[in-house]
């Protein structure tokens, strides 16, 4: 099922919940994953993390949140962020969107090429939801609901090619938001590297 039927699917369920006045949020969609690689061994060493070029600006707060997310679960693999003033062996590149799933569609700027093709990343949100609409949470409170991706590609630095990129793509209401960077980190990187080329579903 694409996450895009799973995202109407939780959208209707949270909306005939609100209706019914029942106390508990319905469940949303899990984790979309798609991750690319050359399969072969990525050894450990140190990395940073860096935002991909033309994305968003390192200085802002939204940024370092996924950011810190991202070098959370490297370390957890056995990758270490590098002493301040020495090279890395390798640079994670950062992209992410954050939208509201019932307003204008946005796509990250990203773009996976390794093994043969590309895929653009970013939610498609064609699917005739009207912008602005609050989405009932557990009867009484109404939210927002956001569509959040995560985008990152880890290089070699010396001559800077690419060696693994994933893209994750998940949906939480708004005051879950701060949580969802954690949340598609570790599902980006659960099981890495992950199978080349297969989209597959974290829950």
């Amino acid at each position: 099922m694409s996450f895009r039927l799973l995202s109407i699917l939780a959208l209707a369920a949270i909306g005939a919940t609100g209706l019914a006045g029942c106390a508990t949020m319905a469940p949303l969609p899990p984790t979309q994953v798609l991750r690319y690689h050359l399969d072969a061994p990525i050894p450990r060493g140190t990395i940073a993390v860096e935002p991909l070029t033309g994305g968003d600006a390192p200085a802002s707060l939204e940024f370092k949140t996924y950011a810190a997310a991202v070098e959370g679960e490297l370390i957890k693999l056995g990758y270490a962020i590098p002493a301040q003033g020495q090279r890395a062996d390798y640079i994670a590149s950062v992209s992410f969107t954050r939208t509201n799933a019932l307003g204008p569609p946005r796509r990250a700027p990203f773009t996976l090429g390794i093994g043969g093709g590309s895929y653009s990343g970013g939610y498609n949100g064609g699917v005739g939801l009207g912008g602005g609409v609050g989405i009932p949470f557990g009867g009484a409170k109404r939210s927002d609901v956001l569509v959040a991706e995560l985008a990152v590609t880890i290089k070699q630095r010396s001559d800077m090619s690419p060696l693994w990129e994933g893209h994750a793509e998940g949906v939480s209401d708004i005051s879950g938001a701060d949580q969802q960077a954690n949340k598609l980190a570790a599902a980006l990187f659960t099981g890495f590297p992950g199978e080349s080329g297969r989209t597959v579903i974290v829950k």
